[in-house]
This record gives C-alpha cells, sequence and structure tokens, in this order.
C-alpha cells in the first residue's frame, strides 16, 4: 500500500529554534531564545546594597581619594599637668615614709636614699604630667618635703627607741619635741640631703620625658 507523497517545500523552522506549540521559550524567528530558568529566582538580580561604600573593595585596596585607613585616631597626649602634681605629691608621702624607716633602723641619713627619693619622686610625676615645668617645679618641692618628712620619721623612730614609748605615741602627743630635735641636730648634711633630693627630682623627670 504506497504512502501519501509529502508536498514540496514544506516551511521550515527558524535555526536553533524550538516548535512555538507548547513552549513559551521558544525563539521567535529573527530574536534569540531567552534563557531557561534556573531554579532560583534571584540568581540574576544585582546584589543589594549594603549600605557600605567600601564593601566592594578587595582587600589591600587603600581608602578613597588615595589615603590610608580613614580617620585613625591619634596617640593621647601625656601632658595631664594636674595629674603629674597629684602623682608628685603621692610618690612624696610614701618615699619619704620609706626613707625615715630606713634612717630610723640604721640610725643615721643616707645620700643615697635622700637620690632615690628624689628621683623616684620626679620620674613617676613626670611618666605621668609630662616633662611640663610646674610638673618639674612640684618634683623638686614635693622632694624637698619628702626627704624632710623622712627625717622626721627617723628622729621619731629613735626618740621612740630611746624614751621606750611607742612610735605612734612620739609622733602623736610629742611632735614638737620631734620638730625641736630637728632644728637642734640640723647641719650642713642636713640640708645636703634636702638639696639632693630637689636635684634628683629634676634628673629623674627628665629621664622619664
Amino acid at each position: 500500500m504506497s504512502q501519501p507523497v509529502q508536498p514540496p517545500n514544506q516551511p521550515q523552522q527558524p535555526f536553533g529554534g524550538q516548535p512555538v506549540e507548547g513552549n513559551p521559550y521558544a525563539g521567535q524567528p529573527g530574536q534569540p531564545a531567552p534563557a531557561a530558568p534556573t531554579g532560583n529566582p534571584y540568581g540574576q538580580q544585582p546584589p543589594a546594597p549594603t549600605g557600605n561604600p567600601f564593601a566592594g573593595q578587595q582587600p589591600g585596596q587603600g581608602a578613597p581619594f588615595g589615603g590610608g585607613a580613614p580617620f585613625a585616631p591619634a596617640p593621647p597626649a601625656r601632658n595631664n599637668i594636674l595629674l603629674g602634681v597629684a602623682v608628685a605629691l603621692g610618690a612624696a608621702i610614701v618615699a619619704g615614709i620609706l626613707y625615715g624607716v630606713i634612717a630610723g633602723s640604721i640610725e643615721r641619713e643616707v645620700g643615697y636614699a635622700a637620690v632615690g627619693v628624689g628621683f623616684l619622686v620626679g620620674f613617676a610625676a613626670s611618666k605621668v604630667g609630662g616633662s611640663n615645668p610646674a610638673v618639674i617645679a612640684a618634683s623638686a618641692v614635693f622632694s624637698i618635703g619628702a626627704v624632710y618628712v623622712g627625717q622626721l620619721v627617723g628622729i621619731s623612730m629613735i626618740l621612740a627607741d630611746v624614751a621606750q614609748i611607742p612610735f605612734s605615741e612620739v609622733v602623736g602627743d610629742h611632735f614638737d619635741a620631734v620638730t625641736e630635735a630637728w632644728s637642734q641636730e640640723a647641719d650642713f648634711m642636713t640640708y645636703l640631703f634636702l638639696g639632693l633630693g630637689a636635684v634628683a627630682a629634676v634628673g629623674g623627670a627628665k629621664k622619664a620625658g
């Protein structure tokens, strides 16, 4: 049984196209075929803005306008005069008491101890307050006071030992006798130690600054 002969010159589909019927993505003649869906509804969307203008930069890229890290904080200035003076006063009180304990224990003054008192006061004050002239001057004055307090503490310890009474009683009830004893015993070396404390304070302040 013979088959029917197809009519010649049957219309052809466009090159690369798909049947139009039943295929919503088939390309029309003369138009490129649209891309098939990938299953990700966000695949072709541009990245959402993050609010950070530098988010797209790669690591190692500098900030805009050729600068380095924007708004780099500056180191804090070390020039607090009031705090430096307060530290000088505190160091002078502590160092003066230690100096007096040493002098009272050996019943004599030591020049190196007076120098150590002044150096400690000046170094601590300038380390906090900087090399301000007011801080250095306060360190020198407080160092003289520290050496003087140390001398009084040493005399009080000696008097307490001689009189066989508590140290607190000598300081609390007979402090006038302590200052009188200091005035009678003061000599060139006594004032020299006061001066060494002031000079050492200036040296300690310059060393710290």
